[in-house]
């Protein structure tokens, strides 16, 4: 088991202090704490949430309702995590190979095992799960791992060389024919875009600052969040009909990650201590969701009316939000923000 950090252990005995303050203020929670610190990834498949943990080399299911959790056991650490409506596909980096672990939500059980040369980086799933993508980076060089799951075999699809170049985030669109591939180089960053079908790549994008995190949504429009020192956080807005950046917006200091929910008209961000919330049909930060303790991850439920946020703790709670009403016109060109009801707490369930 891989020793866990001493800053992680300082996270855990703040979040214990916060949270009995939080009882205290807000009356009975019921929390299940079992300590294994940060929460590296998290995904919703079949009404249930799964939670990678890397520090004891396990993978949490957790039933929101009930808050019951079934711990999976996988040969080695956990990071990334997609799922689909019945299996989760679970990056894991071993000693001697990283490698994709597919987890059957409703059992538990795990299913296979695809072993991967280099080191994983990013996954994405195809929209009818036949289909596995692994982003890896190399000696100076980066590519995409295929995994067909009907077939059982792995193949390759190269993307860029140079040095110090990584894969940030991988998206597939709703078709499953275009793969879209977040670099980063010691020059800049860049959106790649590959056809699946004949993995070729179409066209790149450059978008400049390391990027973070990549989202697209339904309107042939991805959102790519980056952050540096220089610009902190910002989100910018791709036309990929086009193949340009049509916008930039700053979204918080040190953001992470960045996802879409199920309408594609609201944003979630995570920073250092909250999670902002951006419009994207204005463009603007409408609203922030506080936390007592460092978020490390979000997901959102399948019908767009719950954001599950992972922290560094191993604590995931559940919020409530309200979609957005669809804007006017004249709302739209003054760019002013929906209203949105006050974000509510709900209880949290822990891993």
């Amino acid at each position: 088991m891989a020793e866990v950090p001493k800053i992680v252990a300082n996270n855990n005995a703040r979040a214990k202090a916060k949270r009995a303050g939080a009882r205290a203020l807000r009356g009975t929670m019921d929390i299940a704490q079992i300590g294994r610190g940060t929460i590296a990834d998290i995904a919703e498949s079949a009404g249930q949430l799964v939670a990678t943990s890397y520090a004891d080399n396990m993978v949490s299911l957790i039933e929101p309702r009930s808050r019951s959790i079934r711990d999976i056991a996988v040969d080695g650490e956990p990071f990334a995590v997609v799922a689909t409506d019945d299996r989760a596909y679970v990056a894991v980096s071993g000693a001697e190979f990283d490698g994709i672990a597919v987890i059957d939500v409703a059992t538990g059980a795990e299913l296979a095992a695809y072993p991967l040369a280099s080191g994983v980086s990013a996954l994405a799933v195809s929209p009818d799960g036949k289909r596995v993508f692994a982003g890896r980076a190399g000696d100076a060089y980066i590519d995409v791992a295929v995994i067909d799951i009907t077939a059982d075999r792995v193949g390759t699809i190269e993307i860029a060389t140079g040095a110090a170049i990584s894969i940030d985030a991988l998206a597939v669109d709703h078709t499953g024919h275009r793969l879209y591939v977040a670099t980063t180089d010691e020059v800049g960053s860049q959106l790649v875009v590959v056809d699946t079908e004949t993995a070729r790549i179409r066209n790149t994008i450059v978008i400049g600052a390391p990027i973070r995190s990549l989202a697209l949504g339904p309107d042939n429009t991805a959102y790519v969040l980056t952050s540096d020192l220089t610009a902190r956080g910002e989100v910018h807005v791709v036309d990929l009909a086009a193949g340009r950046v049509t916008g930039r917006f700053a979204v918080g200091d040190t953001p992470t990650q960045l996802v879409l929910g199920a309408d594609g008209t609201r944003a979630y961000v995570v920073d250092y201590n909250r999670v902002s919330v951006f419009c994207t049909q204005t463009n603007t930060v409408v609203d922030t969701i506080a936390a007592d303790v460092q978020p490390s991850c979000v997901t959102v439920s399948r019908d767009g009316s719950t954001l599950y946020v992972a922290d560094v703790a191993g604590d995931v709670t559940s919020v409530a939000v309200e979609a957005p009403k669809p804007l006017l016109y004249s709302q739209f060109m003054a760019s002013k923000p929906v209203a949105m009801r006050e974000v509510r707490a709900l209880e949290p369930a822990t891993v």
